[in-house]
């Protein structure tokens, strides 16, 4: 079965586009030439002042496009970025009023050109559901989905101005999202996978409700009206953080599986800074450093996809997703052993090459090779 080119092709059913922000840490004599991320506490000094520290490194911001089954399909946008100085937020928010500042100014204008570049890529946005977290709870980036005829699933940071509902008084006066949101009842409870093996019962509440741009931005943008999700967990068990998800959408109905994937865009970079070793590379300059990260993006990726890939269907042929190529770069170092151990031509035995080839040991007790990590809810 020939293997599509590229993740348009492989999206071409209905798919979840996760967008997320990682950072890659380095260590270097001249981190002038790499550039900062951020500055973090380190402790404080013997007098007790604070030792705060800038750290040098690279920023990506990727968009992993997932079948609604959580098998990766590929990247479709990425971009990387350095600072020269970082002051943090909250420093910047003493001098500025952020609501006011046009978004294509700001450092998260990246979730927007994501968004545009994924949808110039995949070419069907009606068929995509973009899911991010907090960080993308941006009003600029849902009029630009609805723009675009794409879907977003968004976790809510913002109680964000929202227009009376229609039984309010008029002395009511100015409404916010999380009071109508509060004020409606739970619609029931649901169950939600997490994680690979892991399902939690959740309380289920949503509401319509007409929401309002920033002030500062009300001549720019329309009021939109969108569904908010909320839910929290019912006994959640000891040792996690119970769920407590609050969600905005423009989808019609309740979408928790989709954010439930979200942990997906976690595995992936967890793939490219654990399995290879993304911060471990001496590169000395950005530039460098940016296309050795390109290029492990798509290594990354392509562990992925053949390890899900395998442990959904171990007994497949190996050509569903490797190439001719690389089956037959396999099957000549097996024949170059002296005891050969592809007894049969699977996707999970070409997998366990693979793994072998990286230092998995295969023992009988081994847990089966990739990243069986789950992340948080």
């Amino acid at each position: 079965m020939p293997r599509p080119p590229c993740a348009a092709r492989r999206a071409k059913d209905q798919s979840l586009i996760l967008q997320d922000t990682t950072e890659f840490i380095y260590s270097r004599a001249q981190p002038g030439k790499i550039g900062f991320t951020k500055t973090i506490n380190a402790g404080r000094y013997k007098v007790g002042q604070p030792n705060v520290m800038t750290l040098c490194g690279v920023l990506m911001h990727s968009s992993l496009a997932v079948t609604l089954g959580g098998t990766p399909l590929g990247l479709t946008a990425a971009k990387f970025w350095t600072r020269t100085k970082f002051k943090g937020t909250s420093t910047l928010k003493r001098h500025v009023n952020p609501t006011r500042v046009p978004i294509e100014t700001k450092e998260s204008y990246r979730w927007l050109e994501n968004l545009r570049q994924s949808m110039a890529l995949v070419g069907t946005p009606e068929r995509c559901v973009h899911v991010a977290d907090r960080e993308s709870d941006i009003y600029e980036l849902f009029c630009l989905a609805q723009d675009l005829g794409t879907r977003f699933l968004v976790r809510v940071q913002t109680n964000r101005l929202a227009g009376a509902p229609a039984d309010a008084e008029p002395r009511d006066g100015a409404h916010r999202v999380f009071a109508q949101l509060s004020a409606t009842p739970w619609a029931g409870r649901h169950y939600v996978a997490i994680g690979q093996d892991e399902t939690a019962c959740v309380h289920v509440k949503f509401a319509a409700i007409q929401t309002l741009p920033p002030i500062g931005k009300q001549k720019r943008y329309s009021p939109q009206l969108l569904t908010y999700i909320h839910a929290l967990e019912v006994d959640p068990p000891a040792g996690r953080p119970p769920i407590d998800w609050k969600l905005v959408t423009n989808l019609a109905i309740e979408k928790l599986e989709c954010y439930a994937l979200r942990w997906k865009a976690e595995v992936f970079r967890k793939v490219m800074k654990s399995g290879c070793r993304a911060e471990e590379t001496r590169l000395a300059t950005a530039e460098r450093l940016t296309k050795f990260l390109a290029l492990i993006a798509m290594v990354s990726w392509r562990i992925f996809f053949l390890t899900m890939s395998a442990r959904a269907k171990p007994d497949a042929a190996p050509e569903t997703v490797l190439t001719s190529t690389e089956i037959a770069v396999l099957d000549a170092i097996d024949a170059a052993r002296s005891k050969p151990r592809i007894l049969c031509k699977t996707l999970a035995t070409y997998l366990f090459q693979i793994a072998m080839l990286g230092g998995y040991l295969a023992r009988n007790h081994d847990p089966p090779p990739g990243n069986w990590w789950c992340g948080e809810a």
